[in-house]
């Protein structure tokens, strides 16, 4: 299949019939598409840890109260053990992807310490393993309508509440989601 135009900064919504326990209803910020791939963070999936729970694992004090009960989130079904930061404004990390000129992906502990030391990034969201695609993978499903796509919209992540990420992306593309068919092939 060809390579389609490049997605990062871009959601990409689960259609109503995507049946993938791993991806059901949820909203995936791709963070980088090429070539060879994608890579992207569901940011409607909370787990039931917290900073606190992360911190305590990385052996990090939470200096912050208000920040402690944060959730974590299911970034999708790849490196599950691995921690992922979207965050803006980009700052200066030890390993960072900036995905806009807003918005980054850090992978190194030092963001973990500065967030729960308060002096983090203004907006973030913590995840716990990443969605992938390997070459080729993520064209052949949206040319199978698994997934809406379109621009992404930073607010959605950071200022809306988890369970409007959903209905609010598609939103964005003009489409009310809750209206849409599950039955397939049926006139």
């Amino acid at each position: 299949m060809s390579y389609i135009a490049q997605l990062s900064n871009h959601f990409l919504i689960a259609m109503p019939t995507l049946a993938d326990p791993n991806f059901e209803h949820t909203v995936t910020y791709l963070c980088e598409h090429n070539p060879q791939g994608a890579l992207g963070i569901i940011i409607n999936r909370p787990t039931d840890l917290t900073l606190t729970d992360l911190a305590e694992q990385l052996d990090i004090e939470v200096t912050e109260p208000e920040l402690a009960d944060t959730p974590i989130y299911q970034g999708g079904p790849v490196q599950l053990e691995r921690g992922f930061v979207l965050h803006t404004p980009l700052g200066e990390w030890d390993s960072t992807m900036e995905i806009t000129t807003e918005v980054g992906l850090t992978m190194s502990q030092d963001i973990i310490d500065a967030i729960a030391g308060g002096v983090g990034p203004e907006q973030f969201l913590i995840a716990l393993g990443y969605a992938g695609w390997g070459e080729g993978q993520l064209e052949e499903e949206l040319a199978a309508n698994s997934w809406l796509n379109g621009p992404a919209d930073s607010r959605i992540i950071f200022d809306y509440p988890v369970e409007k990420r959903w209905s609010a992306a598609a939103a964005g593309l003009g489409v009310d989601i809750t209206t849409l068919s599950t039955d397939v092939g049926h006139a």
